[in-house]
Parts: structure tokens; sequence; C-alpha cells
């Protein structure tokens, strides 16, 4: 029974229905952002590394504050203070511990400034975790006058992240204004007292920008600082972060995404765990309704509070987790319920592709045989069609050569019949005797072969090599200086030019049959290659430019 054609149309709908199942099912169950999410997960994978790291360099210095002698308590308050840099931005009750060893060593000290210091340091922590007033009391009692310009730069800055997140905490429109003006009041300080072009002179210029509406300027300022060669990770994730809320003030929203996904590689980098970046990403991600990377996000993000002990972000990440939740198990729901839907399209669309595979393939089987039926005849007809083009190739050179000869023998003749006419005309018959014995035959005939020597060279050059490749080397049978061909090679030749019969070959060469069949036997003999085989070799020997 014969099978239809299968429509190639039809086949080219079921392949393009498949992709367009399998692309739905992909983006369905992947969000626009997971591409530039990629590199943060793998991030989130290194972070007991880098937290290890930290730790080590926690435990060095630790040893080192064991082994400092307690009357040194200069040493030991620089190493207290290496300590609680590393706790500062990494886990609050460390930091908190170390910073009042300071405050202790340095009253112990009698030192105003050092205490100072230490006040300011305390005043970081506490607004990290999120007390304002606690901040603010730490605070109180610094007399920046005996500050020196770094420290100060430092207590401006300070106080002012502090009112201005004040001012955002309350969000109002009664304390938050004036809130925002003390702090532009010690933005303004921190400024002025910053070395120009520094870090801190930049960044805190843009800051002040950006808080007080001139969006434009401020992107421009934290671009031109945002270079990871210069800036430590710390520094590179707060002016990536800071940068990402600017954008949310513009139609630029989409950059904000690339932005605190960077910052936050940098804050895992760096082990800190007091850090807004990652909160941020989760709630942008879940606007955008990237649920399933919002809370991934939203989990580091707890798990960074609460090992930080930030009271105020374990409480704004508390609020949005179950929403998100919520949203990631519909979500959940939803992909399982497309799952089966897609399984069971999936399921009707293989079966459709497995039936017409199998009508393909039959019909597939069916060309290919008739294929090698045309590819079979096609290769007879490539070597009938070069079997043709060799024979017109040494018709045609010997033709040429031998019209030459035959006519320079006709011309002969003619001359003999000529002086023989004329002799036997006056009777001068010793004449004639004469006349004939001036024919040399021998001559003649080795004129014959040495023209057919030449010619056949020239149609055949590579003919003595590939011939003597079929002998081993003492063997091997090549022409002295004197000699185009030897009779050896010469009946080889005629046999390649397709004169075959022995007798044949006999008359041409003047030799008994018997002569050349002992000559073809015992050069055969000789050969590497035995019976047909090397017959085939010889007239496999390829004519020259037959493919030109």
């Amino acid at each position: 029974m014969a099978i239809k054609a299968v429509p190639q149309f039809f086949v080219v709908k079921l392949f393009a229905l498949a992709c367009l199942l399998c692309l739905s099912a992909g983006s369905f169950a992947n969000s626009e952002t997971d591409d530039l999410f990629d590199e943060l997960k793998a991030e989130f994978a290194k972070k007991a590394s880098y937290d290890s790291q930290k730790e080590g360099r926690i435990k060095e210095l630790k040893t080192a504050l064991g082994r400092t002698s307690p009357v040194n308590a200069k040493s030991r308050f620089d190493i207290c203070n290496k300590i609680y840099e590393e706790y500062r931005s990494y886990q609050y009750d460390s930091a908190y511990t170390y910073v009042n060893k300071l405050l202790s060593i340095s009253r112990e000290l009698n030192d105003k400034s050092k205490e100072d210091l230490s006040r300011m340091k305390m005043g970081f922590i506490l607004l990290s975790s999120g007390m304002f007033k606690e901040t603010f009391d730490s605070m109180r009692g610094i007399d920046v006058r005996d500050l020196d310009q770094n420290a100060k730069v430092e207590y401006y800055s300070m106080m002012m992240r502090a009112y201005y997140d004040l001012a955002n905490y309350n969000n109002d429109h009664h304390y938050a204004p004036a809130y925002t003006a003390k702090a532009n009041e010690y933005i303004d300080s921190a400024i002025a007292l910053s070395q120009n072009g520094s870090y801190d002179n930049v960044y805190l210029t843009g800051y002040k920008k950006y808080k007080n509406g001139s969006v434009d300027s401020a992107i421009s300022i934290f671009t031109g600082l945002l270079d990871p060669k210069k800036l430590s990770e710390h520094q590179y994730a707060i002016v990536a972060s800071t940068l990402s809320n600017v954008y949310q003030n513009t139609p630029q929203k989409d950059k904000s995404i690339e932005l605190l996904t960077r910052a936050t590689i940098s804050d895992i980098r760096s082990s800190t765990k007091e850090t807004i970046a990652l909160f941020w990403l989760a709630e942008i991600l879940y606007k955008k309704g990237d649920i399933k990377n919002a809370y991934v996000a939203l989990e580091h993000a707890l798990d960074d509070a609460e090992f930080y002990g930030a009271r105020q972000r374990k409480i704004q990440i508390g609020t949005l987790l179950p929403v998100v939740a919520s949203e990631k198990l519909n979500y959940i729901e939803r992909e399982e319920r497309f799952f089966v839907i897609f399984l069971s399209a999936v399921t009707v669309l293989a079966s459709l592709i497995v039936v017409v595979t199998i009508m393909l393939f039959r019909q597939n089987k069916k060309l290919k045989i008739k294929e090698k039926i045309i590819d079979d005849k096609n290769h007879q007809l490539e070597k009938a069609n070069m079997r043709l083009l060799e024979g017109t190739k040494i018709k045609e050179d010997y033709i040429g050569y031998f019209f030459n000869v035959i006519s320079g023998y006709i011309v002969q003749l003619e001359r003999i019949k000529r002086s023989l006419d004329t002799k036997l005309s006056i009777k001068k018959y010793d004449d004639i005797q004469i006349l004939a014995n001036g024919i040399n035959i021998k001559k003649e005939r080795e004129t014959l072969f040495y023209t057919f020597d030449h010619v056949f060279i020239k149609i055949f050059p590579n003919f003595i090599e590939e011939f003597n490749s079929l002998f081993k080397k003492e063997d091997q049978i090549w022409p002295k200086e004197t000699e185009v061909l030897t009779t050896d090679l010469r009946i080889f030749a005629l046999m390649r030019m397709g004169i075959t019969d022995t007798e044949a070959i006999a008359k041409i060469l003047e030799y008994s049959e018997k002569t050349i069949y002992v000559y073809k036997m015992r050069i055969k003999a000789k050969a590497l290659i035995h019976g047909d085989e090397f017959d085939n070799r010889i007239m496999a020997i390829k004519a020259v430019d037959l493919e030109k």
C-alpha cells in the first residue's frame, strides 16, 4: 500500500506549535530578571565563604588583643577599634560589645577625643539597628571642636543620615520637613570639611542633590563616582544602591534592579549584613510581579537582618514577607496547573510527531533507495564520461601526430614512385635495387616508436612513476637517458591505450605473441599486486588535464 506524502507545511506547523508551547512554558517559569539574577544567586552560594574569611580576620585580631598587656591601653584601643570595624556592618551585638570596650579604654586613657570617637561608633551601630532615640542620645555628648577633620566629617555625615532616616521613617507633613532641614545643615558641614574630590566629598554632594530633588545632577555625580576599580566593595554597594534610589524618581526605573543587584553582590563580598539594598531589590521585584526572585531576595534579606540584629529592618521584611509568600504560593499553584495543561498538550503533540516521524521515515527510506540507484548510475556515467574524455584526448593527440607521420610517408612514397617510374622508363634496373636498399625499415620502426613514446608521455606524463609505484624499488623499470620508454614499458603503455590483444601488441612491436606473453607474465610476477588488480591499476593511470 502506497504511503501518501505528508505536506511540508503540516510538519512545519507542528514544529512551530511545539516551539510555542516550550517558549510559553519557559517564559512562565522564568521571569525576565532571571538572567540578571543568576550572578546574584551564585554569590548567595558563596556567602559562607566570604563570612568565613571575615571570621578568620576577627579571630586573628582577638588573638592579638588577648596577647596585649592590660597596661598597654593604647594598643588595646587600636585593636578593639579594628575588631569593631570588622563587626560594625556585620553583627550588631558584637559591634556593641567592642564599642563599649572602646568607651571604657578611652575613659581609662582619659582621652576625650577617643571617647567622642567611640560615641560616634556607638551611634552608627544604633542607627543601623533602627534605634533613633538611642542614636541621638549617644551623639549628644560629643564636642565636635575636639575632633580631627576626618572625624568631624564622619560626625556630620552620621547626623545627616540620622535625620534623613528619621524624616523618611516619620514620612509626615509636620516633623519630616524639619528633620530634612536639619539633615541638610549637617550634610553642608560635612561637604565643606571633606577634601575636595574625595569619596566623601563627591558622595555627599550627590546625596544632597538627590535629597533636594536635583535628580539629573545626582545621577551625573553618582555615575561618575561608580567605578569598581576606585571604590571598595562596601563603597561601591553604597553608591550603587543610592543611585538606584535616584533612578526610582525617573522614567528609567528598570536601571534600579541592575544597580541594586550589583550593590547586593558587593555587600555579600564584603560580608555586610547591615544592608538595605537587598530589601529594596525585593520590593521592586515584587512590584514588577517577579514573585519568585522577590521571595528569594526577601529570605536572604531576613537572614542578614536577623544575623546583624537590625530591628527596624526585620519589621519591614516581616511586613512584606507574608504577602510575597502568599503570592509565591499562588504562583506555584498556577505553575502546577499550567504544567498539567502543558504536559497534556505535549503528550498529544508528541503522539502526532511520532506518527508523522514514522511516515516520514518510511518515505525517507524509499527516497534513499532511489537516491542510491541514482548515485550508482551517476557514478557509472561519471566513469564513462572520464573514459570518453580520455579516449577523446588520446585520439586528438595521436591523430594529429600520426597524420603528420603518415603525410610524411605519403610524400616519401610519392618521391620513391616518381624515381621508380623514371628509372623504369629509362630501364635503369640496377638503380631500382639501390633505391630499394636505401629504405631502412628498422630506422622507420624506431621513428614510429619514438613518435609513439613522446605522444604517450605527453598524454600520460605520470605513467612511468605510477607504473613503478606498483613494484619494489629493485624491480622498478626506468628508461635510460637516451630512451623515452623501454620495451617493457611500451607493452603496458599500449595496454593503457586500450590495445589489450596480445597478437596486436606483438605485431606493433614486431615480436612473437609468445614473447609478448612472457614479457607480461615476468613483469606482473614482480608486482606488489597481482591478477586483474594489476591491470586495473594500469588502466587507472590518468591522462593529463582531463578535468580542465
